[in-house]
């Protein structure tokens, strides 16, 4: 097994909070096509109501008006009305919500109306202007199934109706408790902590030269944030459980800590 397995996010993890891997696979491509079409009938039909208000009102305004109020009617529905839609539903147009499809970030994070807006201004030209060609060349060809505008935006569509699984929390190892409780460790780095928590996971699958060599490169990794470093002897996985375990146990101490707090002021 490669040393580097570890190092970074698969193509179906999407990671929320710290680094907690769900199973979302990117959507395939037939259901990004269907969602598509869906999608670009709904703004048809939108834009084709448009152009008969225009109609109706180029026969008591100048042309310049008409012609302003054209460009801003393309604009609002071919760019600001799907990032709008997208941004309010959490990543979800209609073609998706029908589709059990939702647009998400590289990281796996939630999208912005940045990340719409974006993605709606590509897709006019490579699904309007060059009738979608572009887009399903992209599609094909990109693991996670991205056409242009999610390459320009940084995003990628997922399956949203699926079972999703969660690996089993990370246990403290016994012998390492005592060390933990007194250790200062920071964050882990998003990567970082998915990495190690792939590592743990996979443990039984790795044969002993893979297991000591990526265990070693991870525990030096995460040394770099925690203090001081353990016991003598300690075994790189039972290291990297300990740090886990203890980061899981601190992290929801302080949200246990924000919620009380928040419950405080809202009575006071």
């Amino acid at each position: 097994m490669a040393t580097h397995e570890f190092a970074t996010l698969t193509t179906d993890d999407l990671v929320t909070g710290e680094a907690v891997a769900l199973d979302l696979p990117p959507a395939s491509l037939g259901s990004r096509i269907v969602s598509g079409l869906i999608d670009v009938t709904i703004t048809l039909i939108l834009f084709v109501a448009a152009i008969f208000v225009f109609v109706v009102a180029a026969l008591q305004a100048d042309g310049a008006l008409i012609w302003a109020a054209f460009i801003a009617t393309m604009i609002t529905v071919f760019v600001l009305y799907p990032a709008t839609v997208e941004t309010l539903s959490h990543g979800k147009s209609v073609g998706k919500l029908v589709c059990g499809l939702r647009c998400v970030r590289d990281d796996a994070g939630p999208t912005t109306f940045q990340h719409g807006f974006v993605r709606a201004l590509v897709g006019f030209v490579e699904i309007y202007v060059f009738t979608g060609v572009p887009a399903f060349f992209s599609a094909l060809i990109s693991s996670r199934g991205k056409r242009l505008g999610d390459y320009a935006a940084g995003t990628y569509v997922v399956r949203d109706r699926v079972k999703l699984r969660l690996s089993p929390p990370t246990l403290m190892p016994p012998t390492l408790a005592t060390w933990a409780r007194g250790a200062d460790m920071a964050s882990l780095p998003t990567g970082l902590a998915l990495a190690v928590r792939q590592f743990l996971g996979r443990l039984p699958t790795l044969d002993p030269n893979s297991r000591i060599t990526i265990g070693t490169r991870l525990a030096d990794q995460v040394s770099q944030y925690v203090a001081p470093p353990p016991p003598p002897g300690t075994p790189p996985e039972t290291y990297l459980a300990a740090v886990i375990a203890s980061r899981r146990e601190r992290d929801q101490a302080r949200l246990h800590r924000e919620a009380a707090l928040r419950r405080r002021l809202v009575r006071s």
